[in-house]
């Protein structure tokens, strides 16, 4: 299991304090991108992510929670990121976003929201890189795990054994030392405020890697 770091709790010092984040054990930096209108919270425009992330080399997990998709696909691919993840009930017609992702040579993800039923997903597992289940509602930092999601997650594990798949299980959303161990069939874990909001970054990582580690 791999640690995605998100910095969207990160009140003050930001570029100083994402920097430390990126000296961490963590495996990838993840980018929240909210347009306050698919979620009600706005985040962060290119410009202002070139500016902060300009010193940091840990691979990039964009996660867009947006209305309009190509676009911010078109702002964000500038930062080579490793996956760019969007959300299914965003958009009409995932295949032409799979498609464009595929072609620019970027891993492709697709979310859904906690109360979105796993099986719409279904369609697309044969040619996405990336799932990532909501365990909170999209939109905001600090929130408490959704303990009914495990459910999708067991289900999409068994689903690619048995379908042979190559998409890797992301969750994201209230993860910290104690929730981590209900994700034990996700490959990455989206964790935020439980490592940002400590004095040490990296004794809190190293909280989780200890738990990983006795999966």
């Amino acid at each position: 299991m791999k640690i995605s770091a998100s910095f969207l709790s990160i009140k003050d010092n930001l570029k100083e304090n994402i920097e430390i984040l990126d000296k961490t054990n963590i495996d990838y930096l993840h980018l929240d991108i909210m347009d306050g209108e698919f979620v009600n919270n706005k985040t962060y425009s290119i410009d202002d992510i070139k500016g902060l992330l300009g010193n940091t080399n840990k691979p990039k997990d964009v996660h867009l929670m947006v209305s309009d998709v190509i676009n911010y696909i078109n702002d964000f691919k500038q930062l080579n990121p490793e996956f760019i993840t969007f959300h299914l009930e965003a958009i009409d017609n995932p295949n032409e976003i799979i498609s464009y992702l595929k072609q620019l040579n970027i891993k492709v993800g697709i979310s859904v929201k906690p109360n979105t039923n796993v099986d719409t997903i279904l369609p697309y597992l044969s040619d996405i890189d990336l799932i990532l289940i909501m365990s909170v509602e999209p939109g905001l930092g600090g929130q408490e795990f959704i303990k009914d999601v495990v459910s999708k997650i067991d289900y999409l594990k068994k689903l690619k054994k048995e379908k042979n798949y190559n998409y890797v299980i992301e969750v994201d959303g209230g993860i910290n030392d104690q929730t981590i161990n209900y994700c034990q069939n996700a490959d990455i874990v989206v964790v935020g405020s439980y490592i940002t909001n400590s004095d040490n970054y990296q004794t809190q990582v190293d909280k989780l890697l200890k738990n990983i580690s006795s999966f």
